[in-house]
């Protein structure tokens, strides 16, 4: 196993309420015992961390800041890890940022662009899709303050900083109108995320197992994306058509490639995907307490039980196992699997949603390839 992305959890709070957010809405309470923000004794190890492991497995990963809101560790501290993080990685190694956009500045802009590193923006839509889920900690709009962040990112003159928007579906929205939107932001590329759930709690606007929400809202995305003369890059709909086409996907939860993914917290702690707090209070927790402060990722990442975490990725019940549609879907992420009863051993709760984004693009290049 190797490593591809690293996720540093800079901040262990943020400065909005998303209601759909799995780390402070789905039970988890680990982020209460986590410092507020990242020491620099933390910063320094984890830069040493990264070094070491960059050098023992020859191959460049993606080391991407996260929180809860990452700016809120502030600009001195943002200033030194992004700068020893850039002068002690290989240029192969990117660098990024996923913020709700709202703390950006052009002095945070500027020494992104210095150290090479690309900002992502979650956005959802236009205002009154945006705000219905994201907002304030006293319950207001959020919109308005990060577009403000995507104007400064689109005005630096680094043409390079903008990586793009992420966005969490809601399928009573119509995704023409947000698609529309992102195109008109002029936004570089964009990507969509089903909503966080599994079987004992099913996702927001996800009436049962077999119903089909999520694939009917994607697959009226990927109809106009596939119809526009001039579209921006969609991640999740470029790597369900590259692997219906025998290719390959750029993350895991698609396709059957096992991605190596660690996250860091604010302590230094080593912990699985964070995604997985979803599935219960602490999902994401190894049995041994790893830390950068006394631990090798390199020798972690060679250990049984890190071994036991990244075949989660492969999914263990016979139904997904002996399904035709495993090579493109993968059994979706984890989380989706989770039942209170069966813990991971059963099909994505997005099953369903999977065929029928797949069915629905096979046919249509099918008919594309053969006229």
């Amino acid at each position: 196993m190797q490593i591809d992305t690293i996720l540093l959890k800079v901040s262990s709070r943020c400065n909005i309420q998303c209601d759909y957010c799995y780390i402070y809405q789905m039970g988890d309470t680990g982020w209460t015992r986590m410092p507020n923000i990242m020491s620099e004794d933390t910063i320094f190890a984890i830069v040493k961390a990264l070094k070491s492991l960059a050098f023992s497995q020859k191959r460049g990963f993606a080391v991407v800041l996260h929180g809860g809101e990452p700016l809120i560790l502030g600009e001195e501290k943002l200033t030194i890890l992004l700068k020893a993080l850039r002068s002690n990685l290989p240029s192969e190694c990117k660098i990024s940022i996923q913020s709700n956009g709202i703390l950006l500045t052009q002095r945070i802009l500027d020494l992104c662009s210095t150290t090479r590193t690309t900002v992502a923006i979650s956005l959802d839509g236009p205002k009154h899709i945006h705000d219905s889920h994201r907002v304030n900690v006293n319950g207001k709009e959020t919109f308005y303050s990060t577009l403000e962040g995507i104007k400064l990112l689109q005005n630096h003159p680094d043409n390079n900083l903008f990586a793009g928007i992420l966005a969490v579906i809601d399928p009573q929205t119509d995704p023409e109108e947000i698609y529309s939107f992102f195109k008109k932001l002029k936004v570089p590329s964009m990507d969509f995320l089903y909503r966080d759930g599994n079987h004992s709690r099913l996702p927001f606007r996800k009436t049962a197992f077999d119903s089909i929400e999520y694939g009917i809202w994607l697959t009226k995305l990927w109809d106009l994306y596939i119809a526009d003369s001039d579209p921006v890059p969609i991640n999740i709909l470029d790597d369900t058509t590259r692997l219906i086409l025998g290719g390959w996907s750029s993350k895991e939860g698609r396709g059957t490639k096992i991605y190596g993914v660690v996250i860091i917290d604010t302590d230094g702690s080593i912990a699985m995907n964070d995604t997985l707090k979803s599935s219960y209070d602490g999902a994401d927790r190894f049995k041994s307490n790893w830390s950068v402060h006394q631990d090798s990722l390199s020798e972690i990442v060679c250990t049984q039980e890190f071994s036991e975490y990244s075949i989660l990725q492969e999914p263990t019940c016979e139904t997904c196992r002996s399904c035709s549609y495993l090579k493109i879907c993968g059994g979706g992420m984890p989380l989706y699997r989770w039942s209170n009863e069966g813990g991971y051993n059963n099909p994505s709760v997005y099953c369903h949603d999977h065929k029928f984004v797949i069915d629905h693009i096979r046919d249509k290049l099918h008919t594309a390839l053969n006229k």
